[in-house]
């Protein structure tokens, strides 16, 4: 198995690209994408079951990867929630199938959101983990269009082992991530 596109793109050009511009003295303390989470609120499923399974479905034909169902911790009357009801679906992407599903979202994905103008570099939170909101998942080859039932919005969640934002926002501009949006 060949590895990946952008993990070679990383460990030839982007790791020394960063360790030139941060002056690191080790080779462990230049940043790295550890792990991506996919996630998508259900928030419909507390009325009927079919729509968590859906997505579910949705999501492990999206990631490569079969997703698990997340459940509310605690009860909540104001959304008629119960513990231990189902929510949402999440799936966690590291090494090779992360790297595979990063370039899927930067070369067919984003080009196909509409009105995308790139990432905004305040969706750091500070530690260097960058989070987005896609609107539409729909904008994955994986999904047939004339099999969803209903548009779902999705989370993409890319942690780095980096300190700082900017390292990490150097990191992912590495990457060719497109940012300089408000989008």
């Amino acid at each position: 198995m060949s590895t990946p596109r952008l993990k070679d793109l990383y460990l030839n050009t982007v790791r020394d690209k960063l360790k030139e511009q941060f002056q690191y003295k080790n080779a462990m303390q230049i940043p790295r994408i550890t792990k991506i989470v996919l996630n998508m609120g259900v928030g419909e499923a507390t009325q009927d079951r079919k729509f968590i399974e859906q997505a579910a479905q949705d999501l492990t034909l999206i990631a490569g990867q079969k997703a698990v169902i997340t459940r509310a911790r605690r009860s909540e009357a104001g959304f008629k929630l119960r513990e231990g009801m189902a929510i949402g679906t999440k799936v966690t992407l590291r090494t090779t199938r992360m790297y595979e599903f990063l370039d899927r979202l930067n070369t067919i994905a984003l080009p196909r959101t509409r009105d995308f103008r790139g990432f905004n570099e305040k969706s750091f939170d500070g530690k260097g983990n960058f989070s987005v909101g896609i609107k539409e998942h729909i904008v994955f080859p994986e999904i047939d269009y004339d099999k969803v039932t209903k548009m779902r919005g999705m989370q993409v969640v890319i942690c780095t082992s980096a300190n700082t934002n900017e390292e990490a926002l150097a990191l992912l501009k590495g990457f060719n991530l497109p940012f300089g949006g408000d989008a």
